[in-house]
């Protein structure tokens, strides 16, 4: 099984510490890509009009100034860095051994900068989107999609992937031929704003199970104790099954 997550705009931050090594992350086939991607971000990051160009508020200069750091820049395990809704309810401190071992074997944060990450890489505070343009490399997305081509397939193995991104991430890599027909995004439906809550709570959920689901149906019935869930099947070839989930309130 693949569970792909967004990264989190707001990132946690530590005084000291080692800063990244590239070298020592999951995916090594994405190392040369990942250090053009950070010099040309660091290098953007420099410019006056940085703000503009990555598509923030004006008012963020201390997280700009992060992306000019990023090879002495204290580092913090994936699963440390993200914060926010989805990161809150999946909540890995509190799983118990087991779920651990799943979350860090199954579990893949898309990011702009590094590509995709496993939960115990360990990487430097940022702040770029996948929908940035960066000079000399161009739209993050395209830059990354025929990388991320060579190694998510292999991380998925024979089980689905369960994709929670927002589109803009889906923009880098989307699974074709056969692994398409595992692919499965979750859909929150009709609570826009309990979107990333409960796909960490689906997240959690799984690796809680410890179901390698190998269908679509599969994965449905696995998440069904804890979770309204309706599956609907592909618009058309190459398109992702959608499961429609909503988490169940406790009596």
């Amino acid at each position: 099984m693949l569970i792909l997550l967004p990264p989190s705009q707001t990132k946690q931050t530590r005084p000291r510490g080692r800063p990244v090594d590239l070298e020592r992350l999951s995916f090594p086939e994405l190392t040369d890509t990942r250090r053009r991607v950070a010099d040309a971000l660091a290098a953007t990051s420099e410019k006056p009009d940085a703000a503009t160009r990555l598509g923030v508020s004006a008012n963020l200069v201390e997280e700009i100034a992060r992306n000019t750091r990023l090879t002495s820049a204290p580092a913090l395990p994936a699963q440390d860095l993200y914060t926010g809704v989805l990161y809150d309810a999946l909540d890995v401190g509190s799983l118990d051994a087991a779920a651990l071992r799943r979350a860090r074997r199954w579990v893949v944060v898309v990011s702009a900068l590094y590509g995709a990450v496993r939960l115990r890489d360990r990487v430097a505070p940022y702040r770029a989107s996948m929908a940035v343009n960066l000079e000399g490399v161009g739209p993050l997305a395209s830059a990354w999609r025929p990388e991320l081509a060579r190694v998510l397939p292999e991380a998925a193995g024979r089980g689905v992937v369960v994709d929670c991104r927002s589109s803009t991430y889906v923009a880098a890599w989307a699974p074709e031929e056969e692994l398409a027909r595992r692919w499965v995004q979750i859909r929150v439906p009709g609570a826009t704003h309990m979107a990333k809550h409960t796909r960490g709570l689906v997240t959690r959920a799984l690796c809680e199970a410890g179901v390698d689901a190998r269908t679509p149906a599969r994965l449905a019935e696995v998440l069904e104790p804890g979770f309204e869930v309706a599956l609907h099947e592909p618009a058309r070839a190459g398109r992702p099954w959608i499961l429609d989930t909503t988490a169940r309130t406790t009596p």
